[in-house]
């Protein structure tokens, strides 16, 4: 028995691939896409005046387990994926401890594999707890499954570790995704420098700090030949150097986040630390510069940065409060009614970023595919996986934090109306979610 998904509009951009079809799902993939396909012995999911995608990939994702249970889970993380529409997440290595040893990658793998079903892809702590002063043993982390390596967090200031770190993941095969920030600029800097910062009274974070790292990091790639992909992009300047990059042919990927596309430094005023990210939000020409780059395609995916919180390390002086915002239950809504109904980017095209891209940014050469990495992951092309995510782009929602499936409510998007949302998720043909319920909710 397989699962029948009937009567949608199948996009699927690998394949160029935008017309009415039924998907079959057997054996845990994808077995037919036709029209009109026979539901004998099949469980069904009508998807009628719906849009049936590959699954989602989320590649920038903060689970906080093992260490910070009381933010987030591995399970509680993975249902909220669901929830959301995704399929898989990557999760980064800022953990307590780090990942940066076989045995967290481990405990992470273990854990997701008895969690809902969502496909959990592990990253690599590139320096030992984190630090930026010692190598992580890379090596033995490769070895462990771990899918690319990252210093998302804790950004490495030293040119020469992230040289001979770029060297040692390209020669494992793998890439690095990197949070790009000067911390000398930086400093104690808590929201964007500019006049809403002045007028709050609070300590700013130039641009420059983002856009120095920004082309820092593009010049190592450039020596050391490692793919980088480039965390949460929210600068004119660093759209404008990944372009650059990308006309020259270096292996060079980046990512925007909805917040970074939705929302400008005034979103701060009040002292809203729900407001409060890193990198910060920032002026509306770099809001615009995002969505150019997203347009044409300078940034590759759409990530959310999912950054749980407790109620008190948001409800307190914004100085004090953590960076950062929950993400995976509201990238679509916002996806579809900010970027694809304005027509800013295209419906295939905004699948293609949720979807294809950030595929090959986990598959990277293939030479060595990390495990989860399937090398058709981000398609249904016969054979491949049986993830799949269904969109209803008329449905209304409204973001209610108290209902969010994460176990943390910090967002900055509480009260907004949106239009669009997914409403399955599919992983290997087993039915998540659907009409926005998780199917174990739905069974106790």
């Amino acid at each position: 028995m397989g699962l029948l998904i009937k009567n949608g509009r199948v996009i699927d951009p690998a394949q160029n691939l935008d017309r009415a079809a039924d998907v079959l799902i057997v054996d845990g993939r994808v077995a037919a896409i036709e029209p009109g396909l026979g539901s004998s012995g099949h469980e069904v999911l009508d998807a009628a005046d719906q849009v049936v995608c590959p699954g989602f990939i989320d590649v920038h994702v903060h689970l906080r387990e093992p260490g910070q249970e009381y933010k987030e889970t591995i399970a509680t993380g993975a249902r909220s994926a669901a929830a959301g529409g995704f399929a898989h997440v990557c999760c980064m290595p800022n953990t307590d401890p780090a990942i940066d040893d076989p045995s967290v990658v481990q405990l992470i793998q273990d854990r997701s594999v008895a969690a809902i079903g969502v496909k959990v892809h592990v990253f690599g702590a590139m320096s030992k707890a984190n630090a930026g002063k010692e190598l992580a043993e890379m090596g033995r982390l490769a070895d462990a499954g771990v899918a690319l390596f990252s210093d998302d967090a804790f950004p490495i200031q030293s040119s020469e570790l992230m040289r001979r770190a770029m060297e040692y993941a390209r020669m494992l095969h793998r890439g690095v995704t990197l949070h790009c920030e000067d911390k000398t600029l930086a400093g104690d800097g808590v929201m964007n420098e500019g006049p809403v910062s002045t007028l709050l009274g609070l300590r700013g974070i130039p641009n420059a700090a983002e856009d120095i790292h920004v082309a820092r990091n593009i010049e190592l790639s450039r020596l050391t030949g490692v793919r980088l992909h480039i965390c949460h992009v929210s600068t004119r300047g660093s759209v404008d150097l990944v372009r650059r990059a990308k006309a020259q042919g270096l292996p060079v990927t980046a990512e925007g986040c909805p917040h970074h596309f939705c929302l400008t430094d005034e979103a701060c005023l009040g002292y809203n630390t729900q407001a409060k990210v890193s990198p910060p939000l920032r002026s509306a020409d770099d809001v615009a510069a995002v969505l150019e780059g997203l347009a044409d395609g300078t940034l590759d995916c759409i990530a959310t940065d999912h950054a749980p919180h407790a109620v008190n390390e948001k409800d307190c002086e914004f100085d004090r409060a953590m960076f950062g915002m929950v993400g995976l239950e509201t990238v679509v809504p916002l996806t579809l009614d900010r970027l694809v109904r304005p027509g800013v980017v295209p419906l295939s095209e905004a699948i293609a970023k949720l979807t294809l891209h950030p595929a090959q940014v986990l598959l990277g050469d293939g030479q060595q595919p990390p495990p989860l990495a399937d090398p058709l992951m981000g398609t249904l092309r016969l054979g491949a996986p049986g993830d799949v995510t269904v969109l209803d782009l008329d449905r209304r929602v409204v973001v209610e934090p108290e209902k969010l499936v994460s176990r943390s409510k910090n967002t900055p998007f509480g009260g907004w109306e949106l239009t669009g949302s997914a409403v399955a998720t599919v992983v290997d043909g087993k039915v998540l979610m659907r009409d926005g319920v998780l199917v174990d909710q739905e069974q106790g």
